[in-house]
């Protein structure tokens, strides 16, 4: 997890922070509030407890996430979205939704959409 010395633009920043296949989708998860590890885990398809740890390290690191732990046994813990980094990502990641969803749409991918419970029937 480190931030390069030289680029472009500052878009390649960002880019290398929550690029990956799994990044986006856990900040699109937190969009609906704090969450366990288990919850998230349980929540995203096909990802592995050890890399979502991983993931959401980088993404507490980066600030787009904060980490909660609650005294007590068992250990408690939730992540949820920063309000300033994470709240602020999470509007460009609205807008990556909104494109996906017309791109399906066009491509005559509805039935997805609904099955998955995106749109409704």
């Amino acid at each position: 997890m480190k931030i390069r010395e030289e680029f472009t633009c500052p878009l390649e920043l960002v880019h290398d922070m929550i690029k990956g296949k799994w990044k986006p989708i856990i900040l699109w998860r937190l969009r609906l509030g704090a969450a366990s590890l288990a919850k998230l885990e349980r929540d995203i398809d096909g990802i592995t407890q050890k890399m979502l740890l991983e993931q959401l390290k980088e993404l507490t690191d980066y600030g787009f996430v904060k980490k909660k732990t609650f005294e007590g046994y068992p250990l408690h813990v939730e992540y949820s979205l920063t309000e300033e980094r994470g709240c602020e990502l999470l509007e460009a990641l609205k807008i990556m939704q909104h494109i996906g969803i017309e791109y399906l749409k066009k491509q005559g991918m509805e039935d997805v959409l609904i099955e998955k419970g995106v749109i409704p029937e």
